[in-house]
């Protein structure tokens, strides 16, 4: 049988104004956007299965709240209260919260504490705590970013994306780049291990023995790494380094490295060896953008499992430490496998960018 005709959605000129302004502004809970967008599609008469489509929902979503809208109207939209002691604080003390917690800032200080938005609101800083956790918000926190002003950008990350989800046949793809100025370092005092209820301990302060550059090539396809330490890192290692290279792999793949721009990388020197070696192709990541290299991934392994709670008395010592921490990780190596297509990493750009623009308004 042909189900019953739904009741039409029908909308005053306040509700499309809250549900519109709900929808479009960018500090909205993604819940409550989502609901005002279906009742927005349902007053144009489009069907459940259609604005579900078009919301990115299910059917039982849109018909859920498709019913508590028009038995509740906007506030229908709103999460139902639960059981337990009633509220003391008001949507409107929650409100003025979030919002000047995203829109202001507290006099001279360059962001908000628990106890200066406590203080300003007239609340306890348990209840403002409670709400920025409920918001996801954390205003003593920045993360740092920087854009790539490469204008080969686009072409370099097509290019760099193209290899790692794509290699060539009877090729190999390395990802090559440099840790210069690895420390040996070594604490004041010895470093006491962990014991029950108590975690391993060292001191804060160290002593520097010298600095070595490791030369590393990861081979997306194995994982396993072409290693070599030298003290200095200029155009001569970097040429030793592909010698290297040359000699540890078969003479019948071509070779592929991604590299970042760093100058010794395109010396005349190194030109005319790379001509010379016709089978050595080099793909340049954009400028800023070492996240594209794959084996700065490899690095920080290297630096969580080795480095960071190591002391060495020497750079000898050190080289030779890690030197066999790259022989055993070659004895069982773990490729990073890169999953992500060159027009998602510029469509999340793109809209970093956009967010930029909006912000200077």
């Amino acid at each position: 049988m042909p189900s019953p005709k739904l009741e039409p959605v029908v909308l005053s000129d306040e509700e499309r104004s809250v549900l519109t302004g709900w929808v479009r502004r960018r500090k909205t809970s993604q819940a409550l956007a989502l609901r005002a967008r279906i009742v927005l599609l349902c007053a144009e008469g489009a069907t459940i299965a259609r604005v579900a489509e078009q919301a990115g929902t299910s059917r039982n979503t849109v018909s859920k709240w498709r019913s508590r809208f028009l038995s509740a109207r906007l506030e229908g939209l709103t999460d139902e209260p639960r059981p337990g002691r009633p509220r003391v604080i008001s949507d409107e003390q929650v409100e003025r919260v979030v919002t000047a917690t995203l829109e202001e800032t507290p006099g001279a200080d360059t962001h908000w504490s628990t106890r200066s938005m406590a203080a300003a609101t007239g609340m306890s800083q348990s209840a403002v705590s409670r709400i920025w956790r409920a918001f996801g918000l954390k205003p003593h926190t920045v993360q740092t970013w920087k854009l790539s002003t490469d204008p080969q950008f686009v072409d370099k990350v097509r290019d760099v994306v193209g290899l790692y989800l794509n290699p060539p046949e009877n090729a190999l793809v390395l990802a090559v780049d440099e840790k210069s100025q690895m420390q040996a370092i070594d604490r004041t005092a010895p470093i006491l291990p962990i014991m029950p209820t108590t975690p391993a301990r060292m001191t804060h302060d160290y002593v520097r023995h010298g600095t070595t550059s490791l030369f590393a090539a990861l081979d997306l396809s194995s994982g396993s790494v072409i290693a070599q330490h030298y003290r200095r890192h200029r155009h001569q290692e970097f040429l030793r380094f592909l010698k290297l290279i040359d000699a540890a792999v078969p003479k019948d793949l071509e070779l592929h490295l991604v590299l970042d721009n760093y100058a010794t990388h395109k010396t005349e020197k190194v030109k005319r060896w790379l001509i010379r070696h016709p089978r050595f192709h080099l793909h340049f990541t954009p400028t800023s953008s070492s996240w594209l290299n794959l084996v700065e991934r490899w690095f920080a392994e290297l630096t969580n499992r080795k480095l960071r709670r190591s002391a060495h008395r020497s750079v000898v010592e050190l080289e030779r430490d890690v030197r066999a921490w790259v022989n055993e990780w070659n004895t069982d190596p773990k490729p990073f496998v890169w999953t992500k297509p060159a027009d998602d990493i510029l469509e999340t750009l793109a809209g970093y960018c956009q967010r930029i623009n909006d912000s200077r308004h």
